[in-house]
């Protein structure tokens, strides 16, 4: 059976995976750190480029849940923002960006097309690609019942990916871990997340 995740493919022992499932226990010390950065790399804006400036464009139009995604997005970037030292902006969708975010159907132009309802939900390119795609086929919502997806805990995993930290395979509460399930809340960076962002950046 597919799980609910992200699409973007995961590293296991230096080889970049497809989109399986992959089963691996908790490691039982404690203070031991499970974030990844994306191989080869890592990868990293310069560090020169500290505010980021983002847009919306979409390929699908209408997608019920969505009417306050610009909100949410905004919410999500800050998770990023009040733990680095990056700054986020939103530009018109006609303006140049460094982060495109849109929701798209199917075949959208990119190499990982949606595979309609379930399965992956959205994917985002590592630094500095700046795509970020949600599946216009899920069930989306600010507030999710059982059968619907959280806007804002799926734009905080995928903005961690545009930032350059890659899945979390080990820590099923991070916001980094790729498989996530409907009509749940998973919005708050973890520790892990945390130290994975701030160690790529070199920040303290």
């Amino acid at each position: 059976m597919m799980v609910p995740r992200c699409g973007v493919p995961d590293v296991v022992n230096g080889t970049r995976k497809g989109t399986k499932k992959h089963n691996r226990k908790l490691k039982s010390i404690h203070g031991v750190s499970h974030y990844e950065f994306f191989f080869p790399g890592p990868l990293r804006w310069p560090p020169t480029k500290t505010h980021l400036r983002y847009r919306f464009a979409s390929s699908a139009s209408q997608v019920p849940g969505t009417e306050n995604v610009r909100s949410i997005c905004a919410q999500a970037f800050q998770r990023w923002a009040q733990v680095t030292s990056f700054t986020f902006e939103e530009v018109p969708a006609t303006s140049s960006a460094d982060i495109t975010i849109g929701f798209h159907r199917g075949a959208h132009g990119d190499t990982a097309p949606f595979d309609g309802f379930k399965g992956v939900l959205a994917h985002a390119n590592p630094p500095t690609g700046g795509n970020f795609h949600f599946d216009a086929d899920e069930k989306w919502s600010a507030n999710p019942g059982p059968d619907e997806l959280d806007l804002e805990s799926v734009a905080v995993h995928e903005i961690g990916h545009l930032l350059g930290l890659d899945h979390d395979l080990d820590l099923p509460d991070a916001i980094m871990y790729p498989e996530f399930s409907y009509g749940i809340v998973k919005r708050d960076l973890t520790r892990d997340d945390i130290d994975g962002i701030r160690a790529l950046y070199g920040l303290q």
